[in-house]
């Protein structure tokens, strides 16, 4: 009867974990701290060493709660990864996954060699254990904060963190093994790195693809759809890990090919990982407390401080300040990217490595991960919004995006539909803006179901479906929040070639002789780029307007406030230079008047 009253034991703090982590998704949105933290410290009291008094000491169940904890991780990551968004960072967020994790581990070296009393190779295994960073610490935290990252260091935080994980695993492989069998070469580890990296990326992306097709031509019953991903995607790295190869890589990569591909339950697929990961990240860091013993942690407490310290304000700025030398990042967004290098689950689950085949001294490298990890979640992830702000590479969500309803069609991939609730102050009410590719198909008022022509005018507190593209339906959210009181213009951005974004179509064309859309004459140029822009405009989009391009420079309250002018290129048959010098000079003209209306 007592192994029977364990077991219930043991299930009820297990669900009262699981409500108290979803639950605590809620505080972390509301005050934007490292939760995290918090379930450190539960596994700490739930340990021997705490009130809880509970003996763990299960290496292999630490070590496959982690590997199935990473892989889902890294699978969401993959899943939420555009294509589109990561062409320009590519090479950098790569340089960074690979030179700059084997940099950060190398800078770190002496300092854990001489600090710990430790020989090269172990002092090397201990650098490489922290060496990454960790995706869904970075971006739990970004989003808890109510930050919206510059699209290029987002995208290359993103990225570097996504594919780091494999290379980190694949580091501290080769040093366990290095030290286990005593003989080793560069050559036979970059034969092993390629041979590993290759047959993943065969992997993840044929394993992808497979899935894609399954879950368009088979009819699950609905609600199965994201477990059947899920599932699948832990069998994608249960086989690259069978047949030797980067089990992460391969996940990761089939997540990106699943996510950049129609399927069916997009969405909901996304909101199940979500949770789940947020769950990994939990039961990770209740683990890692679990088998924390602070009477052992007392004797090197200390030079792991050092270690931390070192990785943190050295190492990893070394790093990424010479990983993205070659490429054109300004100091602010390098410090950044710098900075937020925090380290989470993956740390944890590394550090099980060692301890897991019996390495000497297998338990300092994981009170050397545990400091390293309570470090960066204190001193990196409380600070994060505020270097975010001071450094400029983002800015603070004026409002949460509205509650958005999706609704996967039946017989087809192309459209799903996809419902608000229509406020007050919201674009979609106050100007009637609805971009092209979006239809509205049926109006719901006072519990009764109308069409778009029998509910007109739209009230507030109506509920709006549209048709939308499912890669798209997000960028339908600017549409349905209200909209903030109107921001002036940079005086820093303006000059020639500046209008200001409440400029109409029809003025724009009076002036210079353009053709605008039948019909369109009254709308404002920030209009203009809610309509026809395929996402949330950012500065630098650009949309052509007749022989002109429409380039934003200035964004205020998520919309186009400063928008600038290119004009065509100069022909052989142009006529001479005094007459772009006219337009220049027209273009000011205008300015003024505008400006001081």
């Amino acid at each position: 009867m007592e192994s029977l009253d364990s077991v219930s034991i043991a299930i009820l703090l297990g669900s009262v974990l699981v409500m108290a982590g979803i639950l605590s998704s809620l505080l972390a949105l509301r005050f934007g701290a490292p939760l995290l933290l918090v379930f450190l410290v539960i596994g700490i009291l739930a340990g021997e060493s705490g009130p809880g008094g509970i003996n763990f000491n299960d290496l292999g169940t630490t070590y496959l709660v982690g590997s199935v904890a990473l892989a889902l991780i890294l699978f969401d990551g993959g899943l939420k990864t555009r294509f589109s968004s990561i062409k320009a960072v590519l090479a950098p967020s790569m340089g960074l996954a690979t030179v700059g994790v084997l940099l950060t581990a190398l800078v770190t070296a002496p300092v854990a060699r001489y600090a710990l009393d430790l020989s090269w190779v172990e002092a090397l295994l201990a650098s490489a254990v922290v060496a990454s960073t960790d995706a869904a610490a970075v971006f739990l935290l970004v989003h808890a904060q109510g930050l919206r990252l510059r699209p290029r260091v987002g995208a290359t935080l993103e990225v570097e963190s996504g594919t780091n994980d494999p290379f980190a695993v694949f580091l501290t492989l080769m040093l366990v093994e290095l030290i286990t069998r005593g003989e080793s070469s560069i050559l036979h580890v970059l034969i092993e790195f390629v041979r590993e990296a290759a047959l993943g990326a065969v992997i993840g992306v044929v394993g992808g693809r497979v899935v894609v097709m399954a879950l368009n031509r088979v009819a699950l019953p609905q609600g199965l759809h994201a477990p059947f991903v899920t599932t699948a995607a832990l069998v994608v790295f249960g086989a690259a890990q069978m047949s030797h190869a980067s089990g992460f890589l391969a996940v990761y990569l089939a997540g990106m090919i699943i996510g950049n591909q129609p399927t069916r339950a997009h969405n909901s697929v996304v909101a199940f990982l979500d949770a789940a990961t947020w769950l990994a990240q939990i039961v990770m860091f209740v683990l890692l407390g679990l088998l924390v013993s602070p009477q052992r942690l007392m004797g090197s407490i200390g030079p792991a401080v050092v270690i931390a310290l070192a990785l943190m304000l050295v190492a990893r700025p070394l790093a990424v300040f010479i990983c993205l030398a070659p490429f054109r990042f300004n100091w602010r967004e390098r410090l950044f990217i710098a900075w937020v290098g925090l380290r989470g689950a993956v740390a944890i689950f590394l550090a099980s490595i060692p301890m897991l085949v019996g390495l000497s001294k297998a338990y300092l490298y994981f009170d050397v991960a545990f400091v390293v990890v309570l470090i960066s979640l204190m001193l990196q992830g409380w600070t994060l919004a505020p270097a975010a702000r001071k450094l400029l590479v983002a800015l603070p969500r004026s409002d949460r995006g509205p509650r958005r309803i999706e609704l996967d069609l039946p017989g087809q991939l192309e459209q799903q539909l996809v419902g608000y609730a229509v406020r007050p102050k919201s674009l979609y009410l106050k100007r009637g803006l609805i971009p092209s590719w979006s239809k509205p198909t049926l109006v719901i008022r006072d519990q009764r179901i109308l069409t778009p022509e029998e509910a007109e005018p739209v009230a507030p507190g109506d509920y709006v479906y549209l048709l939308a593209p499912p890669e798209k339906a997000a960028a339908l959210d600017r549409f349905f929040v209200d909209m903030p009181p109107s921001t002036a213009p940079d005086p820093h951005l303006l000059g020639d070639f500046i209008v200001p974004g409440e400029t109409s179509l029809g003025d724009l064309a009076a002036a210079y002789g353009i053709s605008v859309p039948p019909g369109q004459e009254a709308l404002t140029l920030a209009d203009y780029f809610d309509i026809y822009l395929d996402q949330a405009p950012m500065v630098g989009a650009t949309l052509p307007l007749d022989s002109i391009v429409l380039v934003a420079r200035s964004l205020g309250g998520g919309r186009v406030n400063v928008v600038g002018l290119r004009l065509p290129e100069e022909e052989d048959e142009a006529p001479p230079p005094t007459r772009l010098a006219k337009v220049r000079t027209k273009l000011s003209e205008v300015w003024s008047l505008l400006a001081g209306v």
